[in-house]
């Protein structure tokens, strides 16, 4: 069997219902290995933002598959393209890494070149949405709209709490996968597990470094569920 190289990740702002959260990531993933014949040679899960130029430096866990691919001569399996970027520099970076990409959701077929056709074009759909979003909200301005719920302050705060909750379960379970991964190579105290996720460069909610209390915070949070 061919083997091939995992790489997941999820944004610290992820919502879970998104259909992008790990796991989901992790079934796109199984499937396609199941049918094409490949054989699982390693996972990388990665916690951080897909936007800037810079993004790959901020990506220790996708370098290490680049790495680890090169060494075993093979590809790196996704479960989306916006799991690697949404931004086409960023995806034709990566294509002259000479390590090649396989996108479970377009398929085998899909090479470099398409690739960079479904990057260009998904790059080009955000840019027009935000520039008709923009336009409206001027065209409210100008007609004397007031912008915004200015009423509605304790609703709103509400609201605000509430969404803020749901990110934080968000990421709990995002996050959750790679501690029980982590326990499992019999690593189990807090501070041992903190500096685990550091080690793989993992990053908290706020993109900070992890501490004992919160990985205590963060594991208690799925044990009061």
């Amino acid at each position: 069997m061919k083997p091939i190289i995992a790489y997941y990740r999820v944004s610290t702002q992820q919502q879970g219902k998104s259909g992008l959260g790990i796991e989901a990531q992790k079934e796109a993933v199984a499937r396609f290995i199941e049918t094409e014949g490949y054989k699982l040679a390693g996972e990388f899960v990665e916690i951080e933002t897909g936007k800037g130029c810079d993004a790959l430096d901020r990506r220790p866990q996708l370098a290490a598959a680049l790495a680890k691919a090169r060494k075993a001569k093979c590809p790196i399996i996704v479960a989306k393209l916006d799991r690697l970027s949404r931004d086409v520099h960023f995806i034709s970076g990566l294509m002259a890494q000479r390590v090649p990409f396989i996108v479970a959701e377009l398929g085998a077929d899909a090479d470099p070149f398409m690739l960079h056709i479904y990057a260009a074009l998904a790059e080009k759909e955000r840019a027009l949405i935000s520039e008709r979003t923009r336009v409206a909200l001027a065209r409210k301005k100008a007609q004397g709209a007031a912008l915004g719920n200015r009423t509605n302050l304790a609703e709103a705060r509400t609201k605000g709490v509430e969404s803020n909750r749901q990110a934080a379960t968000a990421f709990a379970a995002n996050i959750l996968p790679i501690i029980r991964q982590i326990e499992a190579t019999g690593t189990t105290s807090y501070h041992a597990i903190a500096d685990a996720l550091n080690a793989r460069g993992v990053r908290t909610a706020r993109g900070g470094e992890w501490y004992s209390g919160t990985v205590r915070n963060l594991m208690l949070r799925d044990w009061a569920r």
